[in-house]
This record gives structure tokens, C-alpha cells and sequence, in this order.
């Protein structure tokens, strides 16, 4: 019920209300008048003021009765403020664009989850930090804006938007970034006005990364390295040590020595409250997979399949056609040479007869069929210089061909009469990228198909010195080109090569077996525990996804997934899934553990991990106490060990040759407590007990160079700031209260 639907209702009831008051007023018998209206309109003024009711009611209850029939209307909550599903899927869209506008068109599965999750982190970031924005009034300019979008120096996504770069050289185009903003393109063309959406969508993303990266670097340009730690570092440059030590391996107690309980398990949890504290909630499930993949028909159908194009490939004068035809990758008629044909068969294809077909070979998932079209000889580069008239550009008109064709023609007469090419270039180029390199580029043989054909024909089979005005039309311009050879390099053989591409996959047959060999594993096995023996049973590789959250959209191992993360979060212990279908392999899944947010709690996921670090907690107490008040070389003699030599200890370095890691050892070792010939306690290791006696000690006297200072602190406070910036996001959607939807997320 709308608000504009009660108004009109009460504007009614309103009007009802002032013609009896009126009639009342107008007449004498107002009684009778009065009597009248209940009698003939009591049941319409009492229908009007139910719905009345009614209305303000669901006004009111409008979000609860939304949720009543969507459920939860929110992709997450941060600290109670909701990310909606709308503007989440909008900006979903709006980077898969930008993607597809810098070239990836074709985005598989783990791109678009990794998109997924670009997307949300940064929706949740916003909204964590958009309160201390507004608080702090950080908003971005008009003139930054502008300097980000059109500036002397514009942002980077900006320099590498296709529809401003030169279509001969790549290179950045300022001139076509100008026509975009003033909208002088023809907006009716539908390439045209696709490329203004992209734009828009791409300056929307420039400007939101911007104004988060205002307040990153105000957070991390206020973090500073205080001097008191510049000193300690140079103190503990200049102090050194030498030490004695044996270490006793954990491995010489005997593991049914040492016994775990959970009560164990449970404490050292609670010991080390910060290491196990689990911030967001994870599932983890085992699971088995049956990879679709080409069986031996499979195989022998597509080898057969393209065999049989051999002798036809071979015979045949319509290359192209052919090619475009029988093959799943279309005809390039490119050049190659020994340098740029990335093959493992380049020698066998290189070195066959012009006329000759190679295969059929199995490479890149594929098998293929190679001919050779012709052999010439070309160069690797060439360096030119040109100059061009534009009759169109990206579809716009730009100059008559007529007009266009009297001005190139006065260029080359201008060029070849000793004219200045620079100036040249300058005055009359439409190619605004060249104008800083007075019309020259240089190109390689593996850029030639990208080039314009006539313009790529001219340079590459031209003569160096050559000069030349060739016509060009394709889809990003038209026009003529004056060019000039100036030099051509490594000129060598290079062949023609024409390629029948046939992927081999898994036929429909193949995938139905392995559907129904993944189906009948999963109807025969709906308990954990039939789950567990038939994997055993059947000799089945049992995986394992481990501390998967609810906003992953990927799992290490099985890839894009959502729809098995939903199944997790839905699921209880020891939960059977159904046939999941992804991408290559169908997988059934049991859920294993449910760790929601607080202290870890022991799973059969964990316990080993635990079990092994209480078990090394235990040894080590054993070790320490079995040798206590005894000396270096007692102990080494009572555990057949050698004692061992650390010299030269610094206090600034954590890692010790031949020990490893070991910040205890190095803390210990500069304790003022700790005095020379005089046997430490036992300090637990990486792997094994260390004790050790102190040899000697020496502290450095000099005065710490200031300059050396300076930069030391310099390099801490860079380290400091790096640091920050890096974990800002992480760090503040880590202390933020975040709910996820699960069935929301997609």
C-alpha cells in the first residue's frame, strides 16, 4: 500500500467529513439531513476508513511484510547498516564491463568469483568506513575528479581505455578522451553509445577507488615509527654474542609417553585464546570427485575425425576457407619464424615443404593439423615513419576521401622535396601518439596482424628506404598513410602457417557414465559412516576443503562454488551432499566440522593439528625438567648429542645458523640476567629443547652514524606505512560486526 494511495484515501474521508459538516451548517433540519448520510453512506465511509487503516498499517510494515515473502533482503550487515542486493548485483555488472572493455571477454568461473569477491570487500569497506569519512568531511573534488578522468596526468585505467588508444600504435590518445567527454561521437552508432556506458561505468569505479584510497593514505600518512625503536634497533646492531648450546629433539620422548586428553586440547586452546579465536564463521567438508574427462572413444573419435582432413587440407587452394570451416580457432594468415611460433613441434612444422600438412599432433588440449602456406623471408622489425589523414574515425566522418587524398599527396611531395618530417608530422597527422616521436614506431614481425594489412604489407615486405602512401579502411578508422622505411632488422626465413584446430572433450556418453557412476555413489552413501568406508573400500581419493567461509566464492581445489557453500551453510555435521555439477567433475561432499565465530573447538579436522603442538608443549616440559640445573656439556653427554657453536650472534636477527628461527634463543642470549658460563634453562624450540651457555658478550661503544639514523627510520616508517595500507581493509572488516546471507551471495 502506497503512501500516495493513503493520502487520496484520507483526502476522501476528508471531503466526506466537510459536506456533512456543511450540510448541518446549511440546513435546518440537520438531524434528519445527518440521519440520512449514516442511513445512505455509512457502509462506504466506514469501507473508506478500513482501508484507511489498513493502508497506514502496511505503510508502516511495508520491510517486514518485503521479508515476510523474500526472506532476508541483503547481501551482508555491517554493524547493522544492510548492502543491498540491487546494488550489489549493479556493481557486479559494472566490473565484469570493465573487464570485457580491457579485453577479457571471455571471464571464466574463477575470474567472476574473484570479481565476486572484489566486489563485496569492497562494498563492506565502504560501508565500514563511511561514517569516519563523513565525520572527517573527505569527499573527492570536482577539480581532483577531473584531474583523475581528463588531467595532465589521468589515472591509469583511463590510459589504457581501448577507445582512447591510437589504433596503429596503442598508445594513449588524449584527443579521443576529449571527444568521449564532449560527447562528438556519433551516440546513434550502438558500439558508440556501448563504449559511452563503459565509460561511464569506468569513471563511477575511478572515482569510488579514489575516494578510498584518500582516506587510506590519511590513515597510513598519520603512522609513524617513534625514535625510541630507531634507537633500540641501533642498539641491538651493536651488541653481539657468542654461545654454547645442545638441543635435545622432541623425538627423544617417546609419543605413548605422552598423553592427550581433550581436557588438554581444550586448555591450550584457551592458553593461546589470540592464535585460535576464530573471527568468522567456517565450514569444512570432505569430499570425492569424479573428473569429467575424454575416455578412449572419445579420443579415437576426434583423432580419426581429423585425420580424415588431411589429404583434403593438403590438396586444397581455399586455405582460408578450410581452415574457418573444420577448426574451432579461425585463420590468422600470419607470419611466423623459429622465434615467435610457440610450439613444441616448431622444428617438425618449420622444415616441412610449402604445401606440406604436419599432424595430426596433440597440443594444448587439442589436436591439430599444421600447413605450410609459404615461405619468404621478412624481417623480425622494422622501424618507420608515417604520417596520417583520417577520412573517418570510429565510424565518424572526419574528411572527405577526395580532400584527404589531395592532402596526403601534398605531404609526400612536401617529404621527398627534403621537407622537415617533424614538422610535418606536427602540422598535418591525425595520429596525435606520434606527434612526440616526429612520426616514428617500430614494429615486430608478431605485431604485424594487429597493424592495418596494407599498412602492415607495405613496411614489412617494402625495401628499407621505401616511401609510399597506402589507403587504409577498417573498423576503428580510414584513411592514408605516408610512410617511409627507415630500417629493417634480423631478416630471416619466416613460413605461412594455416591450423585445424580439434579440441578433444568428453563426449555426452562420457559425461552421462560418469553422472551416473557420481549418483549411484552418492544414493548408495547418505550416512558419514557409509560415506567413509566405501571411499576406503573402493580406493577413492578423499579431498578435503578446509575453513571455508560463508563469503568465499571459491574453494582451493574445486573453484567458483557458491553453490556447494550455500549447501555447507545449510547443512549439519555429518551431512551427505547430493551431486554437485561443476565445472569438469561432478563431487558429493560430507561436512565435517561448524566452527562459528569464538574460540576454536576441537573437531576431528583440528585435533591432529592440536594434539601434535600440546604433545610438543609436553616433550618439551619433559625435557626441561629431565635436565634441569645440569650444564651444556652434561647434557650433551648424557644424550649422546654434541654441543654446538653459535658465534657472532647479532640482536637484531631472529634466524641462527644451524637452528633456524628461534627469537627465544636470541632474546635469551641478550638477557641481562643471563651471565656468562652459566647454563640456561631449557627454551623451547622449533623442534626440539635448546639449551645453551653463554661464551660471551659485547656492546659497541660507537656513536651511531646520523645519517645512518635517518635512513634507518626513514626505511621504518615506510616499512610502517606499507604495512598499514596493506592490512587497512582487512584489519577494520576483521573488528567489524558482519552478517553475511548466505542464500543472498551469489
Amino acid at each position: 500500500m502506497s503512501a500516495v494511495f493513503v493520502a487520496v484515501i484520507v483526502k476522501i474521508s476528508y471531503k466526506f467529513a466537510l459536506l456533512e459538516i456543511n450540510i448541518i451548517k446549511q440546513t435546518s433540519t440537520a438531524m434528519s439531513v445527518i440521519q440520512s448520510l449514516r442511513t445512505k453512506y455509512a457502509k462506504l465511509v466506514g469501507f473508506i476508513i478500513a482501508i484507511s487503516l489498513v493502508g497506514f498499517l502496511l505503510m508502516d510494515a511495508g520491510d517486514n511484510i518485503k521479508k515476510i515473502f523474500t526472506g532476508n533482503d541483503y547481501i551482508a550487515k555491517v554493524n547493522g547498516d544492510e548492502i543491498d542486493p540491487k546494488e550489489y548485483s549493479i556493481r557486479i555488472n559494472e566490473l565484469e564491463t570493465l573487464y570485457a572493455t580491457m579485453g577479457n571477454n571471455n571471464l571464466d568461473e574463477n575470474t567472476k568469483a574473484q570479481i565476486h569477491t572484489q566486489v563485496l570487500n569492497e562494498m563492506l569497506f565502504e560501508k565500514v568506513v563511511a561514517s569516519q569519512m563523513d565525520d572527517l568531511g573527505l569527499t573527492l573534488t570536482k577539480e581532483e575528479s577531473k584531474e583523475l578522468i581528463s588531467g595532465a596526468n589521468p589515472h591509469p585505467l583511463v590510459m589504457q581505455f581501448p577507445y582512447f588508444k591510437n589504433p596503429e600504435t596503442g598508445q594513449f590518445d588524449p584527443q579521443a578522451l576529449m571527444a568521449f567527454e564532449q560527447k562528438k561521437i556519433d551516440t546513434k552508432n550502438p558500439q558508440a553509445a556501448k563504449a559511452l556506458e563503459q565509460w561511464d561505468m569506468m569513471k563511477n569505479y575511478i572515482r569510488r577507488q579514489a575516494l578510498i584510497q584518500k582516506y587510506s593514505a590519511l590513515v597510513s600518512g598519520g603512522i609513524g615509527s617513534p625514535k625510541f625503536l630507531s634507537d633500540i634497533m641501533t642498539k641491538d646492531m651493536n651488541q653481539m654474542a657468542n654461545i654454547r648450546y645442545v638441543k635435545v629433539p622432541f623425538t627423544s620422548i617417546n609419543d605413548n609417553e605422552v598423553k592427550v586428553t581433550d581436557a588438554d586440547l581444550n586448555d591450550y586452546i584457551k592458553k593461546h585464546a589470540a592464535q585460535y579465536r576464530i573471527d568468522d564463521p567456517t565450514r569444512s567438508m570432505d569430499y570425492v570427485a569424479f573428473d569429467i574427462v575424454p575416455s578412449k572413444d572419445d579420443t579415437t573419435a576426434v583423432f580419426s575425425a581429423i585425420s580424415n582432413l588431411k589429404n583434403e587440407f593438403a590438396t586444397t587452394t581455399d586455405d582460408e576457407n578450410f581452415v574457418n570451416r573444420n577448426s574451432e580457432e579461425h585463420f590468422t594468415g600470419g607470419y611466423v619464424s623459429k622465434k615467435t611460433f610457440m610450439s613444441q613441434f616448431a622444428d617438425s612444422i618449420l622444415n616441412k615443404p610449402v604445401g606440406s600438412v604436419y599432424g595430426p599432433y596433440f597440443e594444448n588440449g587439442s589436436y591439430k593439423l599444421t600447413k605450410v602456406l609459404d615461405r619468404t623471408t621478412l624481417p623480425d622489425s622494422v622501424k618507420v615513419r608515417h604520417i596520417l589523414v583520417k577520412t573517418k574515425d570510429r565510424g565518424n566522418e572526419v574528411l572527405s576521401d577526395s580532400l584527404a587524398k589531395k592532402k596526403i599527396d601534398s605531404v609526400e611531395l612536401a617529404a621527398k622535396s627534403g621537407a622537415d618530417f617533424n614538422q610535418l608530422v606536427t602540422v598535418y597527422s591525425d595520429d596525435d601518439g606520434s606527434k612526440k616521436t616526429a612520426g616514428e614506431y617500430e614494429f615486430t614481425l608478431a605485431q604485424r596482424p594487429q597493424l592495418s594489412k596494407e599498412f602492415g604489407d607495405f613496411i614489412f615486405e617494402g625495401a628499407a628506404g621505401g616511401k609510399k602512401v597506402v589507403k587504409v579502411d577498417n573498423d576503428n578508422y580510414s584513411g592514408y598513410h605516408y610512410i617511409e622505411i627507415i630500417n629493417q632488422k634480423g631478416m630471416g626465413s619466416v613460413e605461412k602457417l594455416a591450423t585445424i584446430t580439434k579440441p578433444l572433450f568428453a563426449s555426452p556418453e562420457t559425461e552421462n557414465a560418469i553422472y551416473s557412476k557420481a549418483n549411484e555413489f552418492a544414493g548408495r552413501n547418505t550416512t558419514a559412516k557409509a560415506f567413509d568406508e566405501t571411499i576406503k573400500k573402493q580406493n577413492l581419493n578423499k579431498l578435503v576443503a578446509d575453513n571455508v567461509k560463508v563469503n568465499d566464492f571459491m574453494i582451493p581445489g574445486i573453484g567458483s562454488s557458491r553453490e556447494v557453500i550455500r549447501w555447507m551453510y545449510d547443512a549439519k555435521k555429518d551431512d551427505i551432499s547430493s551431486v554437485f555439477n561443476l565445472d569438469g567433475r561432478y563431487i558429493i561432499g560430507k561436512l565435517t566440522a561448524i566452527r562459528d565465530k569464538g574460540l576454536m573447538q576441537v573437531d576431528e579436522s583440528n585435533r591432529p593439528m592440536l594434539e601434535a603442538q600440546v604433545k610438543a608443549e609436553k616433550k618439551a616440559a619433559l625435557i626441561a625438567n629431565k635436565y634441569k640445573g645440569q650444564n651444556v656439556d652434561a647434557i650433551a653427554q648424557a644424550t649422546a648429542l654434541m654441543v654446538q657453536t653459535a658465534d657472532s650472534i647479532n640482536a637484531s636477527s631472529t634466524y641462527l645458523p644451524n637452528l633456524g628461527y628461534e627469537p627465544k634463543v636470541v632474546g635469551y642470549t641478550f638477557f641481562d640476567g643471563f651471565k656468562p658460563n652459566t647454563t640456561s634453562p631449557g627454551i623451547r624450540g622449533n623442534d626440539g629443547v635448546i639449551f645453551m651457555s653463554l661464551v660471551s658478550r659485547e656492546v659497541s661503544n660507537a656513536a651511531p652514524d646520523a645519517n645512518q639514523v635517518m635512513q634507518q627510520m626513514m626505511m621504518q616508517n615506510m616499512q610502517l606505512k606499507n604495512s598499514v595500507g596493506g592490512m587497512l581493509q582487512q584489519t577494520l572488516l576483521r573488528s567489524a560486526d558482519i552478517k553475511y546471507s548466505a542464500k543472498n551471495l551469489y
